[in-house]
């Protein structure tokens, strides 16, 4: 009864939040966040595939360590391909390429599913990252747009659980047909059906369609009052994910094969987490409506890095304790980044500033896993992922070169 209280308690909190958020929405906000939420779920269920199948498609293709870190080098770069496509949403408009989006990463994905070698399914899993990246900053920038002022950060936490249910689905799915993860990305082409809804039933952006354009959104950025921002943005993400990127990618290969967990036990641990990340997705946006955005990331980024770091510096208790602390801290951080970047950046560029920031984050994801391919063999994958918390926690102080933008009117 006592584990189960602060669960029961969470999933109230959850159903709560998101009902305050959702009867606070005119008719077309509220079509907005259904269809553009819809979206994300497919975004984070077929992403999630292959982080929780990686053993079983290591075991299947042969490959060590140093293959599976070029394998996430290489998808990493898929951020470079979500560039263009958000400065296509940036000039006309968020619904078709959420929509075109959904079709893309479906197709790679029920491809995906029919790989016959590792390169294969590295190129396949590029194309599906190119348009997953994509979808989430659009669908991110057009719900902040769209939210009430006073809402952002919990408009976006709504997002973020249901990126969290997109993943949890994969949860509960992968134990019953492991280890044959080829099921799952077949799976992933239902997405093909519902790409047709989403354009014709996702709303355009009001506040996209009363913008003028007048530049391309990536020169809109290099102008003095926007790049300061880019640049400080870009060099934190980057130091981040050298160290979120390889622990996300291989904290299912380092439990399977360091601490000898099995595929249940692995996902019972995610859905833990998941729970414990969902609460914290409303608590982070509820927060950050109220005290702001500035403090709350610099403090919830500190804590992830070290919970992330600490989570493979220690045996089993202390993977499973840190797995479910960076869980509950990452995702707290989720909406908080996502309103916060948002509102830093005008409509006219908002979708290519997200995507801006994910290039950069793919930079620094590539950094970490290379530095974990070469390190692993020598000093094992544990200790070198915990290496790459030092770099995480260097980009924190970059946070605090950005200005606070709590329910400040959205730039044009």
């Amino acid at each position: 009864m006592v584990q189960g209280s602060p669960r029961t308690h969470g999933e109230a909190s959850e159903f709560v939040g998101i009902l305050r958020v959702v009867m606070e929405l005119d008719r077309q906000q509220r079509q907005t966040l259904t269809w553009a939420g819809l979206a994300v779920v497919l975004t984070a269920f077929d992403g999630s595939v292959l982080v929780l199948a990686l053993p079983a498609i290591a075991t299947d293709f042969h490959a060590r360590t140093p293959d599976l870190t070029n394998l996430g080098s290489v998808l990493a770069l898929g951020a470079l391909g979500a560039l263009p496509l958000a400065m296509l949403a940036d000039r006309f408009g968020r619904r078709r390429l959420i929509a075109i989006g959904v079709a893309g990463f479906s197709l790679a994905n029920f491809v995906s599913g029919l790989a016959t070698s590792l390169e294969a399914l590295a190129f396949l899993r590029l194309v599906a990252v190119c348009f997953e990246v994509m979808v989430g900053g659009v669908a991110t920038a057009l719900v902040v747009e769209e939210a009430p002022p006073a809402r952002r950060g919990l408009a976006v936490s709504v997002l973020a659980v249901l990126a969290g249910f997109g993943t949890g689905v994969t949860v509960l799915l992968y134990p019953l047909v492991a280890p044959h993860w080829r099921w799952l990305f077949l799976a992933g082409g239902i997405g093909l059906l519902i790409a047709p809804l989403i354009w014709f039933r996702l709303p355009e952006g009001r506040m996209w369609l009363g913008v003028r354009m007048t530049a391309s959104a990536l020169r809109l950025l290099l102008q003095p009052q926007w790049r300061r921002r880019m640049v400080v943005i870009a060099a934190m993400t980057a130091l981040l994910a050298v160290l979120l990127e390889p622990a996300g990618l291989l904290f299912t290969v380092y439990a399977s094969e360091v601490l000898r967990l099995s595929p249940v036990a692995i996902s019972i641990l995610i859905a833990v987490s998941g729970f414990a990340g969902a609460a914290s997705y409303l608590a982070g946006g509820y927060l950050s409506d109220r005290f702001g955005r500035r403090w709350l990331a610099i403090v919830l980024t500190i804590a992830t890095a070290i919970a992330t770091s600490l989570s493979f510096a220690t045996g089993t208790i202390g993977f499973l304790a840190g797995n479910v602390l960076w869980s509950a801290f990452a995702s707290a951080a989720t909406p908080v980044f996502g309103a916060w970047t948002a509102e830093l950046f005008p409509t006219r560029a908002r979708a290519t500033a997200e995507a801006t920031a994910a290039v950069a984050a793919a930079a620094g994801s590539i950094a970490g896993l290379q530095a974990v391919g070469l390190i692993a063999p020598r000093a094992g994958l544990g200790h070198a992922i915990e290496l790459c918390g030092v770099a995480a926690i260097a980009g924190v102080f970059f946070l605090f070169l950005l200005p606070e933008t709590k329910q400040a009117p959205l730039p044009d």
